[in-house]
């Protein structure tokens, strides 16, 4: 199901100099925040909670979704690059998969890492705030990674959709609407970080039950209709 070329070829796709820029300007943003944060607030357990949740998990890591999900195959679709790919002896949803794991790693690297290090510079991880909110943050790269590839396999406006998602559906219908908040990959992966997190500062409205099933779903159908996808994009193709 993984396939080391096509990792390989994605890689270098997410990581050229461009894309790593845009990739690395967010992270390099909230490690600022956080440095200027601290030095004017002190260690606060509730500021460290507010910025690692209103700017890292609701705005940074859906971005670096978009750009590592759309980007691991959207481009390759767009300029026909992808019927070399698919020329090739490789089941597709081995393609799917390889790509997706490729979005995963990237998402988890430049969303996580930075997570846990703005935490550390916030609070020393007091109440297990920076933690918290880096399993957040993996968990959430999983499914955003997921979702996004999707869309950058049945759209052209793969960006922009993913960035209506995550900026409007997740950070303003989510606050708005309580209802919305359910259908939320932040909510649900703010649910696993309640559970590592020490005293209330973290909080979901969804349960962690509920939350580990529909990521996991989310997560898995969007992966299975990624591949089913792109057979049908190569089936049309040879017709």
């Amino acid at each position: 199901m993984y396939d080391p070329t096509v990792a390989r070829l994605t890689y270098r796709a997410l990581l050229g100099r461009r894309r790593a820029l845009i990739l690395g300007a967010l992270p390099l943003l909230l490690i600022v925040i956080s440095v200027a944060v601290r030095a004017l607030t002190g260690a606060d357990d509730q500021t460290a909670a507010d910025v690692l949740g209103g700017f890292a998990l609701a705005t940074m890591v859906p971005i670096i979704g978009v750009i590592a999900g759309t980007g691991a195959i959207g481009p390759e679709i767009d300029d026909g690059s992808v019927v070399y790919l698919l020329s090739k002896p490789l089941k597709r949803p081995t393609i799917i998969f390889t790509k997706l794991i490729v979005a995963i790693a990237v998402t988890m690297v430049f969303s996580a890492g930075p997570t846990l290090v703005a935490g550390l510079i916030l609070n020393g991880n007091g109440q297990q705030i920076a933690v918290a909110y880096t399993v957040a943050a993996l968990v959430s790269s999983i499914a955003y990674s997921a979702l996004f590839l999707l869309l950058g396999t049945v759209s052209r406006h793969a960006v922009v959709l993913g960035l209506v998602y995550a900026l409007v559906w997740e950070a303003l219908f989510g606050s708005l609407v309580p209802g919305a908040r359910t259908l939320s990959v932040q909510q649900w992966s703010l649910a696993v970080a309640h559970k590592v997190a020490d005293g209330n500062l973290v909080t979901s409205e969804v349960g962690l039950t509920t939350a580990t099933v529909l990521l996991v779903a989310v997560t898995v159908l969007a992966t299975w209709y990624a591949g089913q996808k792109l057979r049908s994009l190569t089936l049309a193709g040879e017709e």
